[in-house]
């Protein structure tokens, strides 16, 4: 069973990519939906071996995209963020677009 993050650390980590990285939620939304349509999305969920983005189509569909992290399974909230650059980076690649620097 995937290990569960406390309600602190979802709040914070889901706020803030939705807050601060929605061009993100969607480059990697476009990256891994089996739907070629997505014209929005956010990130919903997370635990110990996916992330999970709530996107929408072109034509109003809904869909939960589940994204399992690129590095295996993980426990600790700051390895969360490793995750999503990671999951980030593979969009850009996936998609031809370039990758903004980490810092």
């Amino acid at each position: 069973m995937p290990h569960t993050f406390d309600d602190a650390a979802l709040a914070g980590i889901l706020g803030h990519m939705n807050n601060d990285h929605a061009d993100d939620n969607l480059l990697i939304a476009r990256a891994f939906s089996p739907l070629p349509d997505v014209i929005s999305s956010e990130m919903v969920a997370f635990d110990g071996a996916e992330g999970q983005w709530r996107i929408t189509t072109a034509g109003g569909g809904e869909e939960i995209v589940a994204v399992p992290w690129p590095g295996g399974e993980i426990t600790e909230r700051r390895e969360v963020r490793r995750e999503i650059v990671a999951l980030y980076d593979e969009a850009c690649s996936r998609l031809g677009v370039p990758p903004r620097p980490h810092g």
